[in-house]
């Protein structure tokens, strides 16, 4: 079942008025001087209101025919209205979020939680990973699955190659990433990690591969984008004395903070990072700042916000266990959280922003999905 614009729904809505300023914020004084910060998730935004260009004029539509915690969550390559989400029930749903919303097509292969998937360039293809060991190849005109390739241990996390769809590369739990052949399924290459690698991204180029693992760390490989081989290059190892596993690596080609490309991670532990990466040294990465949150008990992801001026800081938005979509600015140290989105009765696990930035999808533990509008405004910021 899904509600469009449910006026039964919006009085549970708590997105806070954009109509005033926040307080200042103490920005860091250099943008190049790393800090970090930490708050709880009850926190909310201090001062007098919210970032106006967070503000949300209420939900847009709900997906709730899932009965089981979603996953994850994405939009297509470049679309504003093509939707999927994979639930711990193995299904993939995919929606259109367009007047009328509707769910175009369900899934079903896996016989475990899908870890993750990705689309292809041209959304023709959903390359899924499980916990079933599996990776599924579907073919979305059709909604049929048209691959399955068998590993050894569960499979983590998945992405096409972003110049050259014919590259698949897999995480697995057995401390590998493993690049497959779309067209065949056949192994290409492979390199050992030293623990599960349970998230990754590209950069824009391909030429790179960042991942997570288990252990908090964070590694830098090379790929040949004519070959798919492999190579590590740096890994980056969290101060903390605990591990935690990363559960979100998410690329982005610019941030005007930074000067160049940047890299966001998030942490079971409760820990957003952010840092630069330099591509000419093989996407070594540096902390320019991070932010503890509360410790989560589920794996909760967190996305880069649309890119807005350079004053107005680093913003990232992630779910909670507390129900709510939480909006940061990680270059403050103080009054971090600049706006929430309450409506979600469950932990909210993944969120995800379409390709024109006007919508905001969010879901949770029990399988709801909410598409949120963002409101617009005169804001000259965003580029």
């Amino acid at each position: 079942m899904l509600t469009s614009s449910p006026l039964s729904r919006l009085s549970e809505v708590e997105s806070w008025s954009s109509s005033k300023d926040l307080r200042s914020g103490a920005l860091a004084s250099n943008h190049r001087t790393s800090f970090s910060s930490s708050i709880s998730d009850s926190d909310h935004p201090r001062g007098q209101g919210v970032e106006p260009a967070y503000s949300f004029v209420g939900m847009h539509c709900i997906f709730d025919q899932c009965k089981s915690a979603v996953t994850v969550l994405k939009f297509g390559h470049m679309s504003s209205d093509l939707l999927a989400y994979g639930a711990s029930d193995g299904t993939l749903t995919v929606c259109n979020v367009s007047d009328p919303p509707t769910v175009i097509n369900q899934l079903k292969g896996h016989s475990k939680d899908v870890t993750d998937f990705d689309f292809s360039s041209n959304n023709q293809y959903i390359a899924s990973s499980s916990a079933d060991k599996t990776v599924r190849v579907w073919e979305l005109s059709k909604g049929l699955c048209i691959r399955v390739i068998y590993g050894v241990s569960p499979q983590l996390c998945i992405r096409f190659h972003p110049v050259n769809n014919n590259f698949l590369s897999v995480g697995n739990a057995n401390k590998e990433i493993t690049v497959f052949n779309f067209s065949t399924g056949r192994v290409i290459a492979k390199s050992i990690f030293d623990s599960e690698v349970t998230s990754m991204d590209h950069d824009h180029t391909g030429h790179l591969i960042f991942c997570g693992d288990a252990q908090g760390c964070i590694y830098s490989v090379t790929m040949d984008s004519h070959t798919g081989a492999l190579s590590r290059s740096h890994r980056y190892r969290s101060s903390s004395k605990q591990k935690f596993p990363i559960t979100t690596v998410q690329y982005r080609s610019f941030s005007l903070l930074a000067g160049g490309p940047v890299l966001l991670t998030c942490t079971k532990d409760g820990s957003l990072s952010f840092f630069s990466v330099a591509l000419e040294v093989e996407g070594y990465l540096t902390l320019r700042c991070s932010l503890k949150l509360t410790p989560r008990i589920h794996s909760i992801r967190a996305s880069f916000c649309p890119l807005l001026s350079l004053n107005k800081g680093e913003y990232i938005v992630a779910g909670s266990e507390d129900s709510n979509v939480y909006f940061y600015d990680l270059t403050r140290p103080k009054h971090t959280c600049v706006n929430k989105l309450q409506g979600h009765r469950f932990p909210v696990l993944v969120v995800a922003w379409n390709h024109g930035e006007n919508f905001l999808a969010s879901a949770d533990l029990y399988g709801v999905v909410i598409v949120w509008k963002r409101a617009k405004t005169s804001y000259k910021g965003n580029i």
